[in-house]
């Protein structure tokens, strides 16, 4: 039988876009600009957008998105669509152009309940992972079957680098469960993924004796293994070594960058309070403002200033300190400093130490002020041993920083301090 001359337009139309011819495309769409609009693609199940990705033409992808968005969102036979096919083959630019008109599509399933991001994990695209995490790192916690995540993939598919950028971008999911409670390290140690293992271990924060539905750990699922087979290999062998082996990401205390970071927001809020507290007793200073204008105040000045004006220059001298160290610790909090070195972290420990310290002197100066002449000396006595107490505290804390920086100096240039660590360096050497 032969076409009808639409049937024709759309044949032709399907060969262009295989073939990667944009001209003969950009002819037929100015014919008939509603064309893709018509277009039934019931017997090939995929749609010209589909065929231009899968042929890698971005000319004619472009083309399309430009005349019918819409296509971007539609799915072919399998389910899949054109993001699917970009996120298999590694299209970067076709992935890109395909995001921005559609970028929902990357929460879409295929038939076998994969998203784009799955799919690219699971063929190691690593540039178009990266770009799709990019866009929206919550799809790429979609659980597969059986709970299984996009990192249980990479690891089922041996695909090592498409697993640390998943680490880079998606952090503590690493350590997410599937439905048998086991973890990537599990799934690694079945696979006996040497390399893979030795990064989980080495480069994340994922627990060695995390225990699966079980109640295995990963270095007990390998003594099963072992015991189900002829006996050790040199990969078991080598598995057995670097799960027994100490993790240099595990220490046993948590680093003073790692804490601060941790630590942030906590911190911000409490620099905000100091300063909301600093402004607060400038504007309205303990024992209040002279209400009317009689020589020699005027209305609104702080009768401190003239009944204790020693006091008062204490008082408004620590407010400002305070006030000025606080909205230091906001600026240096939102400014995206890198606290990972240690000097920020030092500088913005040290405002925080002078901005506490301020917020005391203020408080010591209110109290002196409103309390009654006959009970400031028990008062003073009282003040007395605060302060006493706070600047211990304060040495106490400065003098261990300072050691600590010291004892570490020393171990760097070989230095022992103690006679067990300078016999171990003389038997090392």
């Amino acid at each position: 039988m032969e076409e009808t001359p639409m049937k024709s337009e759309e044949k032709k139309l399907y060969d262009a876009a295989a073939e990667g011819n944009a001209t003969v495309f950009q002819q037929l769409l100015q014919q008939d600009p509603f064309l893709l609009n018509k277009i039934s693609f019931s017997c090939t199940h995929k749609s010209p957008l589909h065929i231009a990705t899968l042929q890698r033409n971005l000319n004619i992808v472009e083309q399309i998105l430009s005349n019918n968005p819409q296509l971007a969102e539609e799915l072919d036979s399998q389910k899949s669509s054109p993001l699917h096919i970009a996120a298999a083959k590694g299209y970067v630019e076709i992935a890109s152009a395909l995001l921005s008109e559609a970028p929902n599509m990357c929460w879409s399933r295929d038939s076998r309940g994969m998203n784009p991001i799955h799919v690219a994990a699971m063929n190691g695209r690593v540039e178009v992972l990266e770009k799709l995490v990019e866009e929206d790192g919550f799809a790429a916690m979609e659980r597969l079957d059986r709970g299984e995540t996009v990192l249980h993939l990479c690891v089922k598919h041996r695909q090592l680098w498409a697993l640390k950028v998943l680490v880079e971008k998606l952090g503590e999911f690493v350590c997410a469960e599937d439905d048998d409670g086991e973890t990537v390290l599990h799934l690694a140690v079945r696979f006996r993924q040497v390399e893979m293992i030795r990064y989980l271990v080495e480069s994340t924060k994922i627990d060695k004796k995390s225990k699966n539905s079980k109640g295995q750990t990963p270095l007990k699922l390998l003594k099963q293994i072992i015991s189900h087979s002829a006996g050790s290999d040199k990969t078991t062998t080598k598995i057995k070594e670097i799960l027994k082996s100490r993790s240099t990401n595990q220490p046993s205390q948590t680093p003073p960058v790692e804490w601060l970071t941790k630590k942030r927001d906590s911190i911000m809020v409490v620099a905000i309070l100091i300063a909301t507290m600093a402004f607060q007793a400038a504007v309205s200073p303990a024992g209040g403002v002279w209400q009317d204008d009689t020589p020699p105040h005027r209305a609104g000045e702080a009768v401190m200033a003239y009944n204790n004006p020693k006091i008062y220059k204490n008082f408004i001298r620590s407010n400002t300190v305070a006030f000025v160290t606080s909205l230091s610790t906001i600026l240096l909090l939102i400014s995206g400093l890198p606290f990972k070195y240690r000097f920020f972290m030092w500088a913005l420990m040290a405002i925080m130490w002078v901005s506490v310290t301020a917020v005391g002197v203020t408080y010591g100066a209110s109290i002196m002020v409103v309390t009654p002449r006959f009970d400031r000396k028990s008062l003073s006595q009282v003040i007395r041993t605060g302060i006493s107490v706070w600047s211990g505290v304060m040495v106490v804390l400065l003098v261990g920083n300072i050691l600590r920086l010291l004892i570490r100096w020393l171990r760097r240039v070989g230095v022992g301090l103690w006679a067990s660590e300078t016999c171990f360096v003389k038997s090392r050497v």
